[in-house]
């Protein structure tokens, strides 16, 4: 992944790109995206040319965030599809606006016995009257995803990248779920892709296949929260923007609480440092401030992160584990706030 640095210069304003060829027409079935109903299959929408070896037909093209979401440490693979002739349009707070007829799809999966598998992969099809989300699991063949609506569980075994191995039980989203997730002011949105959080090489690549409008506004970008060469603070805020700040923004599902997690908060208030939680509860840990400077075990956000009871752990879906690294950074920024 490219640096926090050289991620900024591709956002300055006149980035430069070499002229781009005219996009081939993509073997893509647009009307599955953008007509009624819910395709069954993940085929029927002509996604990927061969499915056993994860390659996607022309026109889909697969992207990478500085920063990505925690789900019990899955391997993710983002692919992003925008019909021929049309670009996406950076807003004033760089987050994308995609044409009708685009799709999201991001798939999860493990090394399991020495093999990658996928296990599901979610879609998100824009169509004339809103984002829909859509969960499709993976055949043992690894041939053929089919649409699962009501969500499912699959038994895994693996190992994380510090060499220790879990058995979970991995949820697979059902659509509701889904919907509570993406949701800004009641409509679905996508989360991850903003200019911000978008890797170089994805803004190389979305630039130079013509599937973005340049722009001349500058959008600072948040670093990959695993890099330690980075300030601490910035780390922190952007494992916050990822995880966290999809609900716990002033348009999310958890607007209600004060807490605003987004990289851009200014407040340290509403970031949590000496916030009182608006409705106390278990979920609180009996603590007082959802960040207690300088004391990370008296602070309600290590509480609910450490915590796997469906009743507690933030984020409350997504996650069946607790994410050491990502608690272990949290922590260390908290401790080093003064008191």
């Amino acid at each position: 992944m490219r640096t926090f640095l050289a991620a900024a210069a591709l956002c300055l304003a006149g980035f430069a790109v070499s002229a781009a060829p005219t996009r081939p027409v993509a073997p893509v079935a647009d009307a599955m995206i953008t007509s009624a109903g819910m395709p069954k299959k993940l085929s029927d929408f002509g996604f990927f040319k061969d499915a056993a070896a994860w390659q996607p037909n022309q026109g889909v093209e697969l992207y990478q965030l500085n920063s990505a979401l925690f789900t019990d440490y899955a391997e993710k693979y983002r692919y992003i599809y925008i019909p021929a002739g049309q670009q996406a349009v950076a807003d004033g707070d760089g987050v994308l606006q995609f044409p009708v007829g685009s799709a999201l799809i991001k798939s999860f999966g493990y090394k399991i016995d020495g093999k990658d598998r996928l296990l599901e992969t979610r879609v998100l099809l824009h169509r004339t009257d809103g984002w829909l989300a859509l969960p499709y699991v993976w055949n043992a063949e690894q041939t053929e995803a089919t649409l699962k609506v009501a969500g499912t569980r699959i038994p895994v075994r693996f190992t994380d990248p510090s060499g220790n191995e879990h058995d979970i039980s991995y949820a697979v989203p059902n659509k509701n779920q889904c919907k509570e997730c993406h949701a800004l002011s009641g409509a679905v949105v996508p989360i991850g892709p903003k200019v911000r959080n978008l890797s170089h090489d994805t803004l190389d690549m979305l630039l130079s296949n013509n599937m973005l409008e340049q722009t001349s506004g500058y959008h600072p970008p948040i670093p990959d929260y695993a890099d330690d060469g980075m300030p601490l603070k910035d780390r922190a805020r952007a494992y916050l923007d990822i995880n966290c700040a999809h609900c716990h923004n002033r348009q999310g599902s958890a607007s209600n609480s004060g807490l605003f997690l987004t990289y851009e908060e200014k407040s340290p208030v509403h970031i949590g440092v000496g916030k009182r939680p608006v409705a106390a509860g278990r979920g609180s840990g009996g603590f007082e401030f959802a960040i207690a400077p300088g004391e990370p075990d008296q602070s309600i956000m290590m509480h609910r992160l450490k915590s796997v009871d469906p009743g507690v752990a933030m984020p409350e879906v997504g996650r069946s584990l607790v994410h050491k690294e990502g608690a272990a950074l949290l922590s260390e920024w908290i401790a080093a706030m003064e008191k």
